[in-house]
């Protein structure tokens, strides 16, 4: 049953199911006796996405993508918007972290939503949501550049807002040739590595300086990103 519910999550049709049972050498199986396994997986996801939030979460990270979805009848466009989190354990630790990779506390997958699109009223809804299952002690959000986001995660959480830097760092590159993109991204990993906020911005200026020449464009981005990049 489990392989049958595995292949459905990946996209197998519920009439293709019962080919991939004969397959395995199985007599078969309904579309109804699918559906019913498929209700399962339902229940489960709810049940994970309804859970309630015990204790502090201090590192919030938002992001969406875009999927198709069938809707009336129709293929549409909707975004599949995430919140990750880290926990702060019981006993009182400095947690550290290294762009994603965390070195204490517990990283978890807190919530998924399919929205029409990413405008402020939906991010709103999903961290409202958020907030009362239980979520709180945010001090830091980690996301990308949108401004639906950045309004709605101040009013509900209240918290400092931090642009990613994997999507600040794709940006920045975006439109420097191949030869330059390795040179360019590992100069601008020197302002994430410094040890004090004084240290980055002091590093963050000489970058700029540097590739104002060579790379106006950037050393503009860099500019204008400052303040979100380095929150």
């Amino acid at each position: 049953m489990v392989s049958i519910q595995e292949a459905c999550i990946q996209g197998v049709s519920t009439r293709s199911v019962d080919d991939l049972v004969k397959a395995m050498g199985m007599t078969g199986i309904s579309k109804s006796q699918v559906s019913r396994l498929c209700v399962e997986i339902d229940e489960r996801v709810d049940a994970f996405l309804d859970r309630p939030l015990e204790g502090e979460w201090p590192y919030l990270w938002l992001d969406a993508t875009y999927i198709k979805v069938r809707r009336s009848g129709r293929i549409v466009s909707v975004a599949a918007i995430v919140a990750v989190a880290v926990n702060l354990p019981s006993r009182q630790i400095v947690l550290r972290t290294i762009a994603c990779r965390v070195i204490d506390g517990r990283r978890e997958v807190l919530g998924i939503a399919i929205q029409p699109s990413e405008a402020e009223v939906f991010w709103g809804e999903f961290l409202c949501a958020l907030a009362d299952r239980g979520l709180r002690g945010v001090k830091l959000i980690i996301a990308e550049e949108h401004k639906g986001l950045k309004a709605a995660a101040a009013k509900v959480m209240g918290a400092t807002v931090q642009r990613c830097r994997v999507h600040f760092m794709r940006n920045a590159v975006a439109c420097v040739g191949n030869k330059d993109r390795p040179i360019v991204t590992a100069a601008l990993r020197t302002a994430f590595d410094q040890d004090t906020l004084a240290d980055s911005k002091d590093q963050w200026a000489k970058l700029i300086r540097a590739l104002h020449l060579r790379h106006p464009k950037r050393a503009e981005l860099m500019l204008r990103a400052e303040d979100d990049v380095l929150a």
